[in-house]
């Protein structure tokens, strides 16, 4: 019976990537200069950490984050910011997590939308993922191009179809 995953991964060598290429862009960029500015990724703990001396300056690193992370390969939807908080020094501090996997929530959600589609295919949630089977191929095709139209906090990528 023909089938496949609708998963959430993370390349996190490719997020590495994109962390060490901002750096060098941040250390050459002219409204950077002299500023004390921290970027550092926790591949263990999957966060990213930024520090810099204002909120502009933190909004332009994010920005050229998430372009280095296109340009990677890889949606900027993978990462959940923070809240900004102030520094001891007087400058400002954001986490972004990277977000890997499917929630219960969403994938409730995800279930729901495939049932609502009225076709002959079954989906069930697996630990992550979830797991969607059918008799038809070209149903299983519907299904992962209605899902491609639909706005999801999360990026999908779809693997191990079987058929």
């Amino acid at each position: 019976m023909p089938s496949f995953d609708i998963v959430n991964k993370v390349d996190l060598q490719e997020v590495d990537n994109a962390v060490n290429i901002t750096k060098k862009v941040v250390d050459t960029r002219y409204d950077f200069r002299g500023s004390d500015t921290e970027i550092t990724l926790d591949k263990k703990g999957m966060r990213i950490a930024i520090t810099t001396e204002d909120t502009m300056k933190l909004q332009a690193i994010e920005d050229t984050l998430a372009g280095n992370l296109v340009k990677r390969k890889v949606s900027p939807k993978v990462l959940d910011y923070g809240e900004v908080e102030p520094t001891s020094k007087g400058h400002v501090k954001r986490e972004a997590k990277i977000v890997e996997g499917i929630e219960t929530d969403l994938a409730r959600k995800i279930v729901k939308m495939i049932k609502d589609q009225k076709l002959k295919v079954q989906a069930q949630i697996q630990d992550q993922q979830v797991r969607v089977t059918g008799n038809k191929i070209d149903d299983l095709q519907k299904v992962i191009q209605m899902l491609k139209e639909q706005e999801l906090n999360v990026p999908l990528q779809y693997v191990n179809m079987k058929s």
